[in-house]
């Protein structure tokens, strides 16, 4: 049986575990108290698993937490980003309508960059070969046109399980609108390879356009043979242990499934880890007692390898209907097409570009300086890790320049060698371009925030909005260091420092819900629906939610659902989402269609009065709500005095006889000015001159740019 994280039991911990391609996160909150312990781990890439238990075994030793006593285990991971990434997925192939075996090959016709000669295709997932037409074909109403031939299907099975596939994708022509030709020839396959994994497109992506919905389906079926005995070992593994609570996953819209939802459906997982940091971000920013700088967020999470942004409001991260996954070599948004692999799911919106702590600063042909997207990740890591690494990264510039220091790195268990740091800035970047290791380390830093200023100005700017309505709330273990440069050079006023920013995606795993979210095509004009019609179709929707929840064991007291529509105008390509009225009268169709109008006057500037509207999509979300860890600063405020460790000279545009902060040491309602160094086990800030800082009392660090009352 699964065991949710409701099922009554003694509350003891609760465990978020983030797998970083640098770092493993371990984040334990005690039920019965406001204790929040964190433990962090160098990743283990050749079996990233291994770094799980070590960081929960390490937690569980330093903070006497028994594994019988965790009552909610949630995880997230890297694994099905990188398995694309990597071109390391399972074989598969793809069963299409007859004459639709090229829908991999053709894709779109988009390009990231209109004018890019040198521009490629990603290689398709699937090789043609692999791809069969079968015969048979459904209308968009369901009808049936074409019979499927499941001889066929079995011939194709067969060959494909000859050419080796351990999974095959099935994404019929309309099977939206009924998956009955899917489901039989599911039934076929397995008629004819007993044991063959089978994945159809109307499971993973019930919803119209075509080549988004097949390429859906394939890369759940090239994940699925990897990431599955991957959760499953990994369950094996807590369980001896002694951890009986079972194992959720974060997934990429924010929310958290079951491990047995999470092995049939990974494609749900590629953005776990960056999903959980806008999470994590989010909820610090709603435990602080000024909650005007919680209403509008930009969530920067730097990592070991990438920087990601994104936006909340009041709470609400901005949220995508799809993504491209396997994009390694380029910036990636949710809303870049041409550049990976189409995942038409719920994901939270977001930049991700190529800067983190391990980023590889090097001389291109040309001469000029260029920081990433190659990392030097966890193995062998940046040069002062002094694990084999030779290239110069951001984190040695951070060293070099006195930012970082080399006996407090992870709170002292890891010593940084900066005569290495050093000297590999020499050799890659001063010497090269002739200054001296200080500017040359400065420039890699500053080369480094103009790509994140230029991520973030592409997700509000670019999009019509101020980012100086916004606090900004770093996270990621290199997050604080660059935070208020980046800040400043925007125009912003506030920047809010987590407890533990380093360890925020861990964090935030632990502070959101369980969710399952259903889409439905409708593609209906709004004059030809009745209320009745509609409400039959989301009940429907719902109720498959509340069996899910059932299944997790929610009481009926933390459920929620949720009701969306996509709307919009008559021959009009894409839709906006609309919340669907409560309303259960044939009243509640005019209110959707005026909320439709207006929500379109707002985005775009104008809206048709007159015009006939249609619904797309319909979508039901499901919640089960999850208690929420405690924050509290945990330490009294005695002074920022009390707090100093020292003094050491840090590189700012000069030298700087600089104060040095124990940010444990710090309490609620301390508050000194910058330049400052705050130093704690997963990060360190930089406070430069001309900024003051202000401890919450939810215990995060608020730092007021340009105001030197204090």
């Amino acid at each position: 049986m699964e065991i949710g994280p409701f099922t009554p039991a003694v509350a003891r911990f609760r465990v978020g575990v983030d797998i970083g391609g640098t770092f493993t996160d371990v984040v334990v909150v005690a039920e019965d108290g406001d204790a929040v312990h964190c433990v962090k781990v160098l990743t283990t890439p050749d079996d990233p698993s291994q770094g799980f238990l070590h960081g929960l075994a390490e937690a569980s030793e330093r903070f006497g937490m028994d594994m019988t006593a965790i009552t909610f285990a949630v995880h997230g991971t890297t694994i099905a980003t990188n398995t694309i990434i990597q071109g390391k997925g399972a074989p598969a192939g793809l069963l299409t309508s007859a004459g639709f075996s090229d829908v991999l090959e053709i894709a779109y016709q988009t390009r990231p960059a209109l004018y890019d000669i040198f521009y490629e295709k990603p290689k398709p997932l699937v090789p043609r070969y692999r791809c069969i037409g079968i015969p048979e074909r459904i209308a968009p109403t369901g009808e049936v046109l074409t019979a499927l031939d499941e001889a066929a299907v079995e011939r194709a099975a067969r060959q494909l399980a000859a050419e080796g596939v351990e999974a095959i994708a099935v994404a019929f022509l309309h099977a939206y609108a009924d998956p009955t030709h899917e489901r039989r020839a599911r039934d076929a396959i397995g008629r004819a390879v007993p044991g063959m994994i089978v994945v159809l497109s109307s499971d993973v992506c019930p919803e119209y356009r075509e080549y988004a919905r097949t390429s859906t389906a394939v890369v759940n079926a090239v994940l699925q043979p990897r990431v599955g005995p991957y959760i499953a070992q990994l369950e094996h593994s807590l369980a001896a242990l002694g951890l009986k609570a079972g194992l959720h996953l974060m997934t990429s819209s924010g929310g958290i499934i079951s491990a047995e939802t999470a092995k049939a459906l990974p494609v749900h997982l590629v953005e776990s880890g960056p999903a959980a940091g806008v999470i994590g971000a989010a909820f610090v920013a709603q435990q602080l007692a000024d909650q005007g700088l919680a209403r509008r967020i930009l969530a920067l999470d730097i990592g070991g390898t990438t920087a990601k942004v994104a936006l909340v409001d009041d709470g609400v991260p901005a949220l995508a209907d799809a993504f491209e996954v396997g994009a390694a070599s380029r910036p990636t948004t949710t809303a870049s097409r041409g550049q990976g692999y189409p995942v038409k799911t719920p994901v939270v919106s977001l930049v991700e570009i190529g800067a983190g702590g391990g980023s590889i600063a090097a001389i291109d042909p040309g001469g000029a300086l260029t920081v990433g997207p190659e990392s030097a990740g966890a193995t062998p890591g940046p040069a002062c890790y002094g694990k084999g690494g030779n290239s110069a990264t951001i984190t040695d510039a951070n060293l070099v320049l006195g930012r970082l220091n080399p006996d407090f790195f992870l709170g002292g268990s890891l010593t940084l060698d900066a005569a290495r740091a050093l000297t590999a800035i020499e050799r890659d970047v001063a010497t090269p371009l002739g200054v001296s290791v200080e500017k040359a380390a400065q420039a890699i830093i500053d080369i480094a925030n103009a790509k994140m200023i230029s991520a973030i100005e592409f997700i509000s700017i670019q999009q019509g909005i101020d980012p100086r309505e916004y606090a900004l709330v770093p996270s990621g273990g290199a997050g604080p260091l660059h935070a208020v440069a980046i800040a400043a050079a925007l125009g912003l006023r506030s920047v809010v420092i987590p407890q533990m920013p380093g360890l925020n995606s861990a964090l935030g795993m632990l502070a959101t819900d369980i969710k399952h979210d259903f889409v439905r095509t409708l593609y209906r004009p709004m004059k030809k629906l009745t209320a009745a019609a509609l409400w039959s179709l989301l009940d429907e929707m719902a109720a498959t939610g509340q069996e899910l929840l059932e299944k997790n064991h929610v009481p009926a007291d933390r459920r929620e659902i949720q009701y969306e529509a996509e709307v919009c105008y008559v021959g009009q390509s894409y839709a906006l989402r609309i919340p669907v009225p409560a309303d259960r009268g044939e009243a509640v169709l005019a209110q959707l269609d005026c909320a439709f109008r207006a929500s379109h006057q707002q985005k775009y500037g104008f809206a048709s009065e007159t015009d006939p509207t249609l619904i797309s999509n319909l979508r039901v979300r499901a919640l089960g709500r999850v208690a929420r860890p405690r924050l509290g600063s945990g330490v009294a405020g005695r002074g920022a005095a009390a707090a100093l460790k020292g003094h050491r000279t840090v590189h700012f545009d000069r030298p700087v006889d600089t104060p040095v902060y124990d940010r444990s040491l710090l309490g609620a309602g301390d508050v000194f000015v910058g330049p400052a160094i705050i130093e704690q086990m997963d990060t360190s800030t930089v406070v430069p001159d001309g900024a003051s800082v202000a401890v919450d009392a939810s215990g995060s660090l608020v730092i007021t740019i340009g105001n030197r009352e204090h």
